[in-house]
């Protein structure tokens, strides 16, 4: 009688030839949200914006209560795609268009479900590019987010066929029309300039004005580690220092969102009234950050939009720079051959809306 081979229990991720385009993928491990993730979510990043930080300034204007940050929202939805989608990556890639849908509170509980839409081996033959739609959704199964990522991921199988190569054509960005959508009608008469630390609104902002955001942050490795542990991330690059020693770097990854969150949590300095995250147009991360740099951050503004005909609230397009060890002070993105300098480590593209 021959041995019965049991069914492996355990999930190895997906690798790279596991992909295949139009497959949906429904992530495991619903997350509800706590006001002991609100703070732990401050105490990593310090972010400031009065909205999001007290439950009696959101309710002046017009909210039922302090929403929950943007960023934080993004990081859990992001978190339940990793053990399916980047478990086994080398580099998240990109972002494009992200939409912050509806807001979300404490005891909101959020889903996510992925799905491919493109793919492209490496011309090395060991890893490739993953294109996935992720959409993250509340228990009344209301969407409340959703954005494009893409992720270099490992081959398990080298010999493994490449697939035909799809490559998902994406807007350059989201159009103002779709944007604020979870913004309710704002009391500007209450909205309290003092309180949410700064007189400057929408109409202040001019197209080409750049932003130093002047203040930096040292990230340290226990911190970053209790960022991906706050959101699920179990990607090996972060979490695992034993299987990174070999990797090209020799040491953990600090999670892309991380330096995201930073750079965001910076920006509250020139810009305290761009209270929420409409939409993501695009974003890369440029060069790698490990525990011990330190990341400052400045701001452009590239558009300027009224949104629906809303005359509380206005949308500025944004393009949010982080570097490392450098301070921004006329600091240039590019150098004269077009390529970024030394020290960038994020370029960012995203509305936010900011009071009239």
């Amino acid at each position: 009688m021959s041995a019965i081979k049991a069914q492996p229990k355990t999930n190895r991720g997906n690798f790279f030839e596991d992909f295949k385009v139009g497959q949906t993928i429904v992530h495991s491990t619903p997350r509800t949200v706590t006001d002991g993730d609100v703070a732990l979510y401050n105490a990593l990043y310090g972010s400031r914006f009065a909205v999001q930080s007290a439950d009696s300034f959101a309710q002046s204007i017009g909210y039922p209560q302090a929403p929950v940050d943007d960023m934080l929202v993004f990081h859990m939805v992001f978190g339940k795609s990793v053990p399916d989608i980047s478990l086994n990556a080398v580099a998240n890639l990109g972002y494009a268009e992200g939409r912050f849908i509806a807001p979300v509170f404490v005891g909101d509980s959020l889903s996510a479900t992925s799905t491919v839409i493109g793919l492209k081996q490496n011309s090395n033959g060991k890893t490739g590019v993953v294109f996935v739609r992720t959409t993250g959704t509340n228990q009344r199964e209301e969407t409340v987010l959703e954005y494009v990522r893409w992720v270099m991921v490992k081959k398990g199988d080298l010999d493994a066929p490449a697939p035909e190569t799809v490559q998902p054509e994406l807007a350059d960005s989201v159009a103002p029309e779709l944007l604020g959508t979870c913004v309710p009608p704002l009391k500007l008469s209450e909205w309290n300039n003092a309180a949410s630390g700064s007189p400057f609104r929408w109409g202040d902002y001019e197209v080409g004005e750049k932003i130093d955001h002047i203040d930096g942050m040292t990230v340290e490795e226990a911190e970053h580690q209790l960022a991906t542990r706050l959101y699920q991330n179990t990607a090996k690059v972060h979490f695992n220092r034993h299987s990174e020693k070999d990797s090209r770097f020799g040491r953990r990854l600090i999670y892309g969102g991380h330096v995201i969150s930073l750079a965001r949590a910076l920006s509250f300095n020139g810009m305290a009234n761009a209270f929420h995250i409409a939409a993501i147009n695009g974003g890369r991360h440029i060069a790698p950050l490990f525990a011990g740099d330190t990341v400052y951050a400045w701001s452009e503004v590239l558009d300027k939009q009224p949104i629906n005909g809303r005359d509380d609230i206005g949308a500025l397009r944004m393009r949010l720079v982080a570097t490392k060890d450098k301070p921004c002070s006329d600091y240039p993105l590019r150098d004269e051959n077009g390529a970024y300098q030394h020290g960038v480590i994020l370029d960012f593209d995203y509305w936010v809306t900011v009071a009239r």
